[in-house]
C-alpha cells in the first residue's frame, strides 16, 4: 500500500489532521461529546502542476496551511463553547471575516518578528556599526530572541497549556501512525510527543533562515525598503525552510541531522504537553475521520 503522509494542528479543545486528499476537524464539546467535520481537499498541484517545484511548494503549503488553520481554529472555538442544553452555537465566520482575520494575524506577526526587530537593530547601529553581515546577524538574534519570548510567554496561559496537550497528542498520533502501530489509545500514549515535522520547528527553521536571505539585501537601500523587501521574501523563505524541514525528517536518524534538529525538538517541550486520555481520544479519532474521507482508506491499523 502506497505510504500516506498526514499532518495536523491543535485547536481549541481538539485537533485538526490532514491526509493528502482530505482533512478532519475532532473537537470536545463540554458535554463530552466529540464532533467532527469532514472535508476533501484535493490537492493544488492537481489543477496546477507547478506548484509541485521545490521552494514553490514550501511557500504555497505555508499559505495553504493557514487558510486552513484558521477555519480549523474557527469551527473548534464554535464547539467547544457549545452549551449541553443545546443553545443554539454562534456563526461560523464568513469567507470576508476569514480573510480579515488572516490579514490581521499575519500582519501581527510580520510586525512582531520581522518589522520590529529591524528597527531595534536600527536604532542600535551607533553601536554595532552599519557593516552589512553584523548589522543582518545582530537583526537576527533579536528576532530569534523575540520569537522565544513569545512562545514562553504564551506558554504560561493555561487556556494556551490546554492546546499544547493537544497538539503533544497530534504528534503521539501521527508517530503511531507512521510506525504502522494500532490507532489506540494504550498504543498511542507509547510515542513521543515531540516531533522533527512539527510547525514550531519550521517557525524556528524560518528565523534562522531569514538571516541569510536578509543577509542579501543591500545596506544602502532606505528602512521602508527593507521592511517591504521582508515581505516580499518571505515566501522564499518559507520554500526554504520546508524543503529543509523535508529533509530533515527524511534523515531523522543521521547523527549530524539529529544535532541540527535538536533546537527545533528542545522547543517542541514549551509547545507540546503530554496529554491525557481524553485528548489522545480526540486525536485518534481526528486522524481515523481524516484517513476514511481520503479515499476511503481503510487499514488493520485502525482500531475502533
Amino acid at each position: 500500500m502506497e505510504k500516506i503522509n498526514i499532518g495536523g494542528q491543535a485547536v481549541l479543545e481538539g485537533v485538526m489532521m490532514r491526509a493528502p486528499r482530505a482533512m478532519a476537524i475532532a473537537v470536545r464539546r463540554p458535554s463530552g461529546e466529540i464532533v467532527v467535520r469532514r472535508e476533501a481537499t484535493p490537492p493544488l498541484s492537481e489543477r496546477y502542476p507547478i506548484v509541485k517545484l521545490p521552494i514553490l511548494r514550501g511557500a504555497v503549503a505555508l499559505f495553504t496551511s493557514l487558510i486552513m488553520g484558521i477555519r480549523a481554529l474557527n469551527f473548534s472555538a464554535n464547539e467547544a463553547i457549545a452549551e449541553e442544553d443545546g443553545e443554539e452555537k454562534k456563526e461560523e465566520l464568513t469567507s470576508w471575516a476569514l480573510a480579515g482575520t488572516m490579514a490581521i494575524a499575519f500582519g501581527f506577526g510580520i510586525a512582531l518578528f520581522f518589522f520590529f526587530p529591524l528597527y531595534l537593530t536600527k536604532l542600535l547601529v551607533p553601536v554595532i556599526g552599519d557593516n552589512n553581515i553584523i548589522f543582518n546577524l545582530v537583526d537576527g538574534v533579536i528576532r530569534v530572541i523575540v520569537f522565544l519570548l513569545y512562545i514562553w510567554s504564551i506558554a504560561r496561559m493555561k487556556d494556551i497549556q490546554r492546546v499544547f496537550q493537544y497538539h503533544g497528542a497530534e504528534h503521539k498520533t501521527i508517530f503511531a501512525f507512521e510506525a504502522g502501530a494500532e490507532l489506540s489509545l494504550e498504543s498511542v500514549k507509547r510515542f513521543s510527543r515531540l516531533h522533527p515535522r512539527c510547525g514550531t520547528s519550521f517557525l524556528l527553521i524560518v528565523m534562522l533562515v531569514s538571516i541569510g536571505v536578509f543577509s542579501l539585501i543591500p545596506k544602502a537601500w532606505p528602512f521602508a525598503a527593507k521592511a517591504f523587501s521582508r515581505i516580499v521574501l518571505l515566501p522564499l523563505i518559507a520554500g526554504i525552510s520546508y524543503e529543509f524541514l523535508k529533509w530533515s525528517a527524511r534523515n531523522d536518524q543521521h547523527p549530524l541531522v539529529r544535532m541540527v534538529i535538536a533546537p527545533g525538538l528542545a522547543l517542541q517541550r514549551m509547545t507540546t504537553r503530554e496529554p491525557d486520555d481524553d485528548q489522545i481520544e480526540v486525536a485518534i479519532r481526528s486522524v481515523k475521520e481524516a484517513l476514511d474521507e481520503n479515499a476511503g482508506y481503510s487499514d488493520d491499523r485502525i482500531v475502533v
